[in-house]
């Protein structure tokens, strides 16, 4: 599976898991709930291998074991052949990683299109299956037994069915990105293809759900505990990608409402050695905002109107503006021509709710808060708090 990059403050990074270290560059990691997945492998799998073979004793647990390595190194492969692929059409690549899912490939910034998309989606699943075919061609020589025919047995048919699953139409499986494509193609617009997508991630869920539990009931037929457990952690993951695609698609189709300079509110700056006088002077109503601006004219902080209210009259010429001020984060400045998804991840990177807005000539020309961001972009004013 395939994610854009989602912006991330740069000191906040999450640790993804064990760094396993780079293949053409690309950054692998092993996240720490593939032990997870690896652990269920061997509880499930090793007890069914001991009753088939049981003269590899204890020994099957770790063929179970193996099992669940090469299941890792085929999700590799997998998430490899998307970079790679990706990498033809210089989609730069931010890092691959296993993880209890199987895995994902997450992209930086690129522009994609509805061709380029399918190939790199497709790419994965393409793997598995010249790996199936493979194991195929070396397990009908007959050269191998016991335990590596085991093992290249289950890889094989490991391969075919990450092949096929991933296919499968909806996102967010590979599969999904054709069912994007094709509306994207005949709309003009990626977020209604994603949108399509998703839910056809959805309707799978539904009929995955239908068929491994469903009709089992409807026909009496007895439970398969285990295969009931997998279905119900598959199809929870399959639905909160989905509904995940579905969500940031209607956020996307938004982005064309934010703009730094539609979006902020006026503002004049003055310089941090101004007083709470010439503060009212220019706005006696509070109306523009008061930006304060340090000597190399970068934006510092904001002046908070209801502490100039209760600045005495005979004191607001010898009161500095910066005592009834609250400070910017560092840099928290933005261009007024900034606007869409570069604005946001922008904004994403720094601290605080209040950025100034400035012009070309680094002039302060507005204040933008966060609240109007994030309700141009949900279509929902931001929940407040308060005391009653």
């Amino acid at each position: 599976m395939t994610s854009p990059s989602t912006p991330h403050h740069s000191q906040s990074k999450k640790r993804e898991g064990i760094p396993l270290g780079r293949i053409a560059g690309i950054p692998v990691y092993l996240a720490y709930s593939w032990f997870i997945i690896a652990g269920f492998t061997v509880i499930v799998y090793g007890p069914a291998l001991l009753v088939r073979t049981p003269d590899l004793g204890i020994g099957a647990y770790f063929v179970a074991l193996g099992y669940a390595l090469l299941l890792a190194v085929s999700v590799l492969v997998h998430e490899l052949a998307h970079a790679l692929s990706a990498k033809a059409f210089n989609w730069p690549t931010e890092k691959i990683v296993l993880n209890l899912w199987g895995g994902h490939t997450q992209f930086e910034s690129f522009t994609a299109s509805p061709g380029r998309s399918v190939v790199v989606a497709l790419a994965g699943p393409a793997s598995n299956f010249v790996l199936a075919a493979g194991m195929w061609a070396v397990l009908s020589t007959g050269a191998l037994s016991g335990v590596p025919d085991t093992l290249a047995n289950i890889l094989m048919w490991a391969n075919l069915l990450i092949g096929l699953f991933n296919v499968l139409p909806g996102l967010p499986l590979d599969g999904g990105r054709l069912v994007e494509s094709a509306v994207w193609k005949a709309t003009g617009s990626q977020d209604k293809g994603t949108i399509a997508a998703g839910w056809s991630g959805r309707i799978i869920v539904a009929a995955l759900v239908i068929w491994v539990i469903g009709l089992p009931v409807l026909n009496g037929t007895p439970l398969d505990i285990s295969l009931i457990l997998i279905t119900v952690l598959v199809c929870g993951f399959l639905w909160m990608g989905a509904s995940s695609s579905i969500h940031h698609a209607k956020l996307r189709s938004r982005l064309y409402l934010v703009s730094a300079a539609g979006l902020a509110e006026h503002a004049v700056g003055v310089p941090n050695s101004a007083t709470v006088a010439d503060v009212l002077d220019i706005s006696p109503a509070g109306s523009p905002a008061v930006v304060i601006c340090g000597p190399d004219g970068k934006p510092q902080g904001v002046v908070d109107f209801e502490a100039t209210h209760g600045v005495p009259a005979a004191h607001a010429t010898t009161t500095p503006v910066t005592a009834v001020a609250h400070a910017l984060a560092a840099g928290a400045y933005v261009p007024e021509w900034s606007k869409g998804q570069e604005l946001i991840q922008y904004l994403a990177r720094l601290d605080g709710g209040e950025y100034a807005v400035v012009d070309h000539n680094g002039i302060v020309t507005g204040l933008l808060r966060q609240q109007a961001v994030v309700t141009a972009i949900t279509g929902k004013e931001a929940r407040r708090s308060g005391r009653s």
